[in-house]
């Protein structure tokens, strides 16, 4: 990390397709039992996704998290911060 770099913009570890599942579901609102119901997974599997998404992101919580994920384009929110991309087809498309 640069000194001109802040901790929020330093380079983070990826996350995994699981963790960016997570944070999709954050992001819409779940809490952590919806999200464990919506996913067939345990609550304490869930709790333990988030505090890796934390610590991974440097957020603080779920609100500080839906900021970095909008910031760094890894949700979509009512189509907002969306990126329409044309297919191989020439159709648009969501980007992922």
């Amino acid at each position: 990390m640069s000194a001109s770099q802040s901790p929020q913009e330093k380079e983070q570890a990826p996350l995994s397709e699981r963790e960016l599942q997570i944070v999709e579901l954050v992001a819409a609102g779940l809490t952590n039992q919806e999200i464990s119901a919506q996913l067939d997974i345990s609550k304490r599997t869930v709790d333990n996704h988030i505090s890796n998404v934390l610590n991974k992101t440097a957020t603080g919580n779920r609100v500080a998290l839906v900021r970095w994920a909008l910031k760094w384009g890894k949700v979509c929110i009512d189509d907002v911060n969306c990126c329409n991309l044309p297919n191989v087809d020439g159709q648009q498309g969501l980007a992922s």
